[in-house]
């Protein structure tokens, strides 16, 4: 099984906690600090959705673990560009199959919380992303940790409605390994034609505000 997990937006020059309020004060969600990713080097602030499903904005730490880390090379690429949409996830239930057919394996990440709790999780795809910033990247949450899942992290009231790609719908079956139906559930994406870069345009969401685009 395949669904959409969460977007990701890359900070601005402003910073992680300014970039964060911004956003939180257009869609009128409330957020939480998410915390330290130790292994790439970022650190991040969590929108919770509904359908399991959150906002996370990240920035890059001047840290040794995000030169090395496709992950933070991607948020640092897309926040020296001003920052903005850096691109979606989706989870799954079993890695080995995406591994095999992207020839190689995937790679542990972690979040503590300050409670103690650790958050634990494998993902692939960065660099897919980072070659062609319309494909998802694809985790699996580790056995144990629905409960700490970040859509959880607050009592949900808004959702994504709809995304806008830049973008090709077959590359994208293509880079999942072509299901049937590409794993957004009740979201509606609407594929553009790129014009330069592909990849997220926007994201639209419903919020008490309303129907909110950024």
């Amino acid at each position: 099984m395949m669904r959409l997990d969460h977007v990701t937006y890359a900070c601005g020059p402003d910073g992680l906690a300014a970039t964060a309020a911004r956003i939180g004060a257009a869609l009128g969600l409330e957020s939480v600090k998410g915390g330290i990713h130790p292994r790439f080097g970022t650190r991040n602030v969590i929108f919770p959705l509904l359908n399991d499903q959150y906002l996370e904005v990240v920035e890059v730490l001047n840290h040794p673990s995000s030169d090395k880390a496709p992950f933070g090379q991607a948020v640092r690429a897309r926040s020296e560009l001003g920052g903005g949409w850096m691109g979606w996830c989706v989870a799954v239930d079993d890695l080995a199959p995406v591994e095999a057919r992207l020839g190689r394996g995937s790679v542990p990440g972690n979040r503590k919380f300050p409670d103690g709790q650790e958050l634990t999780w494998r993902q692939i795809g960065i660099n897919g992303l980072i070659a062609d910033p319309q494909v998802p990247y694809m985790l699996r949450w580790d056995d144990g940790t629905e409960n700490l899942h970040p859509s959880k992290a607050l009592t949900p009231v808004g959702k994504i409605s709809s995304i806008s790609i830049a973008g090709s719908s077959e590359r994208v079956a293509d880079w999942l390994g072509q299901p049937e139906q590409l794993p957004v559930g009740e979201v509606k994406v609407d594929w553009q034609a790129p014009n330069g870069t592909p990849g997220i345009l926007s994201v639209t969401f419903e919020t008490p505000k309303g129907s909110i685009t950024l």
